[in-house]
């Protein structure tokens, strides 16, 4: 489900910046290629070199978003048999806008049979003041393969962190895998005690879809080599699938729990 916030009829339309961006990957013989890639906004979108038969895009913001009353939207298929790696140039940081609005931030992730995709995206930075609601849609064929890093940095240094609504929703051959929603700053309860960041400032995590997960499906496992900079748990989904979250106290010790997660993936 994408979470999208449109007007009443009988209220203004937001001021922001309304855009979307559109990715789609077809397999062309032994390799994926690109027929569909389209920025516009704060979307400039750049092939990257291939990796084997992986084709790769990068995007890059061209502005200065998501700020508050923004609508903004990224598409990215892969077709039946193609290979996707998706990231981004730098972290995205929320940031205070012209208006009261939150903004949005919505993603659509599609893969088709026997495709696959990585969505690798730097991390969010909520700034002091802002007010963004993100959201992640996935739709996946059952022999489709899929990587999916998230990360989450709560305020620059030095400052308190904006409000942050993360959703996440993942179906598999029509049935819900997962669906979750977090909430973090100013007017969610207890975001910041020992149930939820423990005092932590940065906090992500690590989605892997693999169908061979059904033969051989991974324990659960704790990873935490010095609780103080940082803790991840793997727990294994009612489904070929593995869920790991992690909280650190930065992005450098966030990432490292994620890529050792990744590795026993």
């Amino acid at each position: 489900m994408i979470l999208t916030t449109q007007a009443a009829p009988d209220e203004p339309t937001p001021l922001g910046v309304h855009a979307t961006a559109r990715i789609r990957a077809t397999r062309t013989g032994k390799t994926t290629t690109l027929p569909l890639l389209h920025g516009s906004g704060p979307f400039d979108l750049r092939r990257d070199h291939p990796y084997g038969d992986q084709a790769r895009v990068c995007v890059i913001g061209a502005m200065n978003a998501p700020l508050g009353g923004d609508r903004l939207r990224i598409e990215a298929a892969a077709e039946a048999g193609a290979h996707l790696h998706v990231t981004t140039a730098t972290a995205t940081i929320a940031l205070r806008g012209p208006t009261p609005g939150h903004a949005t931030y919505d993603t659509h992730l599609t893969v088709a049979e026997q495709a696959s995709l990585h969505w690798l995206p730097q991390p969010l930075i909520s700034a002091a003041g802002s007010n963004l609601h993100q959201s992640c849609t996935v739709e996946l064929a059952p022999t489709a393969r899929f990587v999916l890093r998230e990360e989450q940095v709560l305020g620059r240094t030095g400052e308190t962190p904006g409000r942050l609504t993360t959703r996440l929703t993942v179906r598999r051959d029509g049935h819900l895998l997962l669906d979750q929603e977090t909430r973090y700053g100013p007017a969610a309860p207890g975001w910041d005690g020992p149930a939820v960041l423990a005092g932590h400032r940065a906090t992500g995590q690590l989605l892997v879809v693999d169908p061979s997960f059904d033969a051989q499906p991974l324990p659960v496992r704790l990873l935490d080599d010095d609780p103080a900079h940082g803790q991840a748990a793997l727990i294994p989904l009612a489904g070929p699938a593995i869920l790991v979250t992690a909280l650190a106290p930065d992005t450098l010790h966030l990432r490292r729990l994620l890529d050792a997660a990744h590795a026993l993936a």
